[in-house]
This record gives structure tokens, sequence and C-alpha cells, in this order.
């Protein structure tokens, strides 16, 4: 059996979304149910995209989910930089983490296809 700590996707993102939870959890009362709710799940969601990657067939699949909910994540942070739920320099922190996410799936998809 296969273990997720063998993969640098898994723990980059498995420490990324601990940093997203806990900002997420900061944010304003008035946006918690909103924007700050699906950042954290499409966070989750990013992770469960890994470990069924990990662990089925059909890894193209998981691999293009997961490369979607990294641009809405994209977009929700920037929108949340904007409105000043986050500062500059916790928007420029998790746009480099996920652009590197973003750089590994691609390599595992580039992998796929070969």
């Amino acid at each position: 059996m296969t273990k997720n700590e063998d993969y640098p996707l898994f723990m980059h993102w498995y420490k990324t979304l601990d940093w997203i939870l806990d900002r997420t959890e900061k944010m304003p009362k008035s946006v918690r149910f909103s924007i700050s709710t699906r950042i954290a799940s499409t966070g989750i969601d990013i992770i469960e995209n890994i470990i069924e990657t990990i662990y089925t067939k059909d890894k193209w699949k998981h691999l293009r989910n997961m490369n979607m909910n990294f641009e809405k994540l994209r977009v929700l942070f920037r929108i949340c930089h904007e409105r000043h739920y986050i500062s500059t320099r916790q928007y420029q922190y998790i746009s480099e983490q996920i652009n590197e996410a973003g750089k590994m799936c691609g390599g595992w998809l580039k992998k796929c296809k070969e």
C-alpha cells in the first residue's frame, strides 16, 4: 500500500491546507459562511483529489479536477485580497503555494500522458 507521505504534492498541499484553514477561520464573520467556506471546501477537495489520484487508475480525471480547483482558489483568494480579508503578504504567500502545487500537478499530468 502506498503512503501519502511518499508524494511531494500531498505533503505540500497538506501544509498549504493547514495555512488555508487557519486563515479562513480568522476571516470576518460576515463572510464566514460564504467565501471563507468556499475556500476551505475547495482546499479540502484538492487534498481529496490528491488521495484519489494516488489510489486510482483513472488519474487523469482527478488531476484535471485538481487543476480546476487550483484555479478556483486563485480567484477566491484574489477576491479576499481585494476586499482586504487577507494582507498583501498573505496573498503573495498563498499565490506562490498554489502555483507550486499547480506545477506539481502539471508534472503529474504530463507523466500520465507518457
